[in-house]
């Protein structure tokens, strides 16, 4: 259930949740987030509810900061691999 706040806010129910997700695209977001002085969630929401809607989430700043942080973190991915992406399996360390 939503519920209006004063000054326009918006009252939401919030869940923990334990998503997977890929390490790098993960380090950009979290900067990203810490650049815009906001927490992780708070980012994930607004980029989804712009998907929703067909909308871009971010503006031209944004997005010269995210080619940076993409730069930092090594993350090489794009929209084109986003349906192409497996995991792969962790390295044991017993000798065979």
């Amino acid at each position: 259930m939503v519920a209006r706040e004063q000054e326009g806010r918006r009252s939401v129910e919030r869940v923990q949740t334990g998503v997977r997700i890929e390490r790098r695209i993960l380090l950009v977001l979290k900067a990203l987030a810490a650049s815009h002085g906001m927490t992780l969630g708070d980012l994930v929401e607004g980029v989804v509810l712009h998907a929703f809607e067909g909308a871009a989430p971010f503006g031209p700043e944004s997005m010269a900061k995210i080619r940076s942080l993409k730069q930092v973190y090594g993350l090489d991915l794009d929209a084109s691999d986003s349906h192409l992406l497996v995991e792969h399996k962790a390295r044991s360390n017993a000798r065979k």
